[in-house]
């Protein structure tokens, strides 16, 4: 069973940064497109950063130009960038493939606050 965990969230002031990782049981390479996702409270779990298996890039418009997403096929590994946050990008952020999707991992919690 594929397992997928996801690292380095934290409180962060507004303005900081924070450099989340997620670490794959199986190879990513194999998997294809990999997304981080994230849900606040009371809301539904949304994707916001995609990579594909050859580096494209795609961001929703609300993390775009503040977040960078990246991978590392030979590590299975997928990291989140995150710049300039805010205090709505509070939430639970979560990786997973950007298609067929596996198992959830347990998340990491993200708080920006002053």
């Amino acid at each position: 069973q594929v397992q997928l965990a996801e690292s380095g969230g934290g409180l962060v002031q507004p303005g900081g940064s924070l450099r989340l990782s997620c670490a794959a049981s199986v190879s990513i390479f194999s998997i294809g497109a990999m997304g981080w996702y994230r849900q606040a409270p009371g809301e539904q779990r949304e994707l916001i950063a995609r990579v594909t298996r050859g580096g494209t890039t795609n961001y929703a418009d609300s993390v775009k130009g503040r977040f960078t997403i990246s991978r590392n096929n030979a590590e299975n590994t997928v990291y989140l960038e995150m710049n300039n946050l805010k205090p709505e990008d509070t939430a639970v952020y979560y990786c997973n493939t950007a298609g067929d999707l596996l198992n959830w991992g347990p998340g990491t919690q993200v708080t920006v606050s002053s």
